[in-house]
């Protein structure tokens, strides 16, 4: 028993280590082990078209850059590299690039995923930070898709707790605050779960994903919910001690966030991102992260959903 309680805890830390970046001696060596493809994208073969420079409003040109709002704790599409401050990812390197068509240096900010949406226009231009497009959402801003993904759970190696996603009613979920599956996912479950007469799951939300899949691996949930990226990732990152449950399911564009009264700027997006698909940069931005299976043929800004 103890035996099996200390190889846990050392698979918890590593993966703390690992994702956190902070806190652990070989922080350095596990920075370069998530970066997955290396060295980030290189900028250099991205070329500016003045054409579509020349549609930025005026106020971003005179500005220079764009202030992009994201939560860096989401590996791998955006967190912090091997000194605990700059932001990495595949969202870092493809906003970057649509910078870089655009003729506008990028500012990517740290903040926590709930915080980012009320502040698109005025704290941050632009947010790339795993944003499943919802109606929902489109209240509050415009959305541009660049990739699409689905759900997907993750429970301990094993299942040890026996989670059954046709039987989740009483059990614990770890989840990200703020995020699809608890808004959305979670939400109708619990409803099908008081409808049937059982007890409601118990949700247990957390401020970053590596923090959800920590509760997990540390077994202080039974299981957790999350976009099908960051749980194939954390099966990578664990080491195995995280398995994937069933199939990813809900594939939905997830979206590059913009002011909902700048139109006209998410449409410069969309037109840079295609730009981008078409010269064939943004594919070789995902292949570098392992990532290349959640690529889209078009952006669009705000398409249909039916979430």
């Amino acid at each position: 028993m103890s035996t099996r309680r200390t190889v846990s805890t050392a698979v918890a830390v590593l993966f703390v280590c690992s994702l956190a970046l902070t806190g652990c001696n070989n922080a350095d060596t596990e920075a370069e082990t998530l970066k997955q493809g290396g060295a980030t994208f290189d900028l250099s073969t991205v070329q500016k078209d003045d054409a579509l420079a020349a549609l930025v409003p005026q106020a971003l040109r005179d500005k220079g850059k764009l202030v992009v709002g994201m939560d860096t704790s989401y590996a791998p599409a955006e967190y912090l590299g091997a000194d605990g401050q700059t932001p990495i990812g595949y969202d870092v390197d493809l906003v970057k690039a649509v910078g870089a068509v655009l003729g506008l240096q990028v500012d990517p900010q740290t903040a926590s995923f709930p915080s980012i949406l009320p502040a698109i226009g005025a704290k941050y231009d632009l947010s790339a930070s795993s944003f499943f497009i919802t109606n929902e959402r489109k209240k509050s801003a415009n959305f541009v898709s660049y990739i699409a993904a689905g759900t997907q759970w993750g429970v301990r190696k094993g299942n040890p707790s026996g989670f059954s996603l046709d039987d989740a009613c009483g059990r614990t979920v770890a989840v990200q605050t703020g995020s699809f599956q608890e808004t959305k996912d979670l939400v109708d479950r619990n409803k099908a779960c008081a409808e049937a007469g059982k007890p409601e799951i118990k949700v247990i939300s957390l401020k970053n994903q590596s923090d959800a899949t920590t509760r997990l691996v540390t077994g202080g949930a039974d299981a957790m919910a999350a976009g099908s990226i960051s749980t194939a990732y954390a099966v990578t990152q664990t080491g195995g001690a995280v398995e994937t449950l069933g199939e990813p399911y809900d594939a939905s564009p997830v979206g590059m966030a913009v002011a909902l009264d700048n139109p006209e700027f998410a449409d410069v997006v969309a037109k840079a991102l295609n730009k981008l698909m078409a010269d064939g940069a943004y594919k070789k931005i995902l292949d570098q992260w392992g990532v290349g299976n959640i690529a889209i043929d078009k952006a669009e800004v705000n398409p249909d959903v039916v979430k």
